[in-house]
């Protein structure tokens, strides 16, 4: 099962107009939760759903401005450093959404990785 905890670094798109925004995720067998910042005005918002296989969905809610629910609903890319999917309020306000792993935690993964391939050298 892939592991979604770390920083992912995404948009979503309302009307064709592009929001960054950045989300830190936490998981937990199969529940995640975490924080997102958006760049536009509705600002910082708590994370809460699940992931089963690939196929992620939680619920976003602002906790400044507005106070409705945000169902996202996306895939994991087999590379595991790819979400993609639509955000959904109402049969009106929908959208796709995107986001990448931040680099930060692919190059630690990466030196992970490496660090368990690695044979240690024997003088």
């Amino acid at each position: 099962m892939a592991d979604l905890t770390g920083t992912w670094l995404g948009t979503y798109w309302q009307g064709g107009v592009p929001t960054r925004f950045e989300a830190t995720l936490v998981q937990s067998k199969n529940t995640i939760t975490g924080n997102s910042l958006d760049d536009g005005y509705l600002g910082e918002a708590q994370l809460s759903g699940e992931v089963i296989g690939r196929r992620i969905q939680f619920t976003k809610r602002y906790l400044t401005s507005s106070s409705t629910p945000i169902q996202y609903i996306g895939t994991l890319a087999e590379s595991e450093d790819f979400i993609n999917g639509q955000w959904i309020i109402d049969q009106y306000n929908t959208g796709p959404w995107e986001a990448r792993r931040s680099g930060n935690d692919l190059l630690a993964d990466l030196n992970t990785r490496l660090s368990e391939r690695m044979p240690v050298a024997v003088p």
